[in-house]
């Protein structure tokens, strides 16, 4: 194992950009309508989330302010768990396998990992 060691730094890298695009992805189908035939109202709070998905899962795939961009994406996937997955219902719907929010806590805690962490390598800030 010690030998996948020395790529720990390059395995992270992926991870970043790969979340971003996906997370990007998103907001693109929330912003933009791309396949799917629902598009929130502009201004709603859905349309803000895709908005906030959009920008900053680009930022983090190209890694130009990091941190800042993915702190902003693990709220906004905090936010979306408790308010429209688990609606702070009690039983069963707490858990993530019932309540369908599985992806949102995972990109809650992936962003919350790049956001202490930073762009690392391939990345535009120059900072880590």
């Amino acid at each position: 194992m010690n030998r996948l060691a020395k790529y720990s730094d390059h395995a992270y890298s992926l991870l970043r950009i790969m979340a971003g695009l996906m997370f990007s992805f998103h907001g693109a189908q929330k912003i933009f309508g791309i396949l799917t035939d629902f598009q929130p109202p502009i201004g709603s709070q859905l349309w803000f989330g895709g908005l906030i998905e959009l920008v900053c899962g680009l930022l983090v795939m190209v890694g130009l302010l990091t941190r800042w961009a993915a702190f902003l994406a693990s709220g906004e996937m905090a936010v979306a768990y408790f308010q429209f997955h688990w609606k702070f219902q009690l039983g069963t719907q707490f858990f993530p396998i019932i309540n369908k929010g599985e992806l949102a806590i995972l990109y809650c805690f992936v962003f919350l990992l790049i956001a202490c962490r930073g762009g690392v390598k391939w990345c535009v800030d120059k900072k880590q």
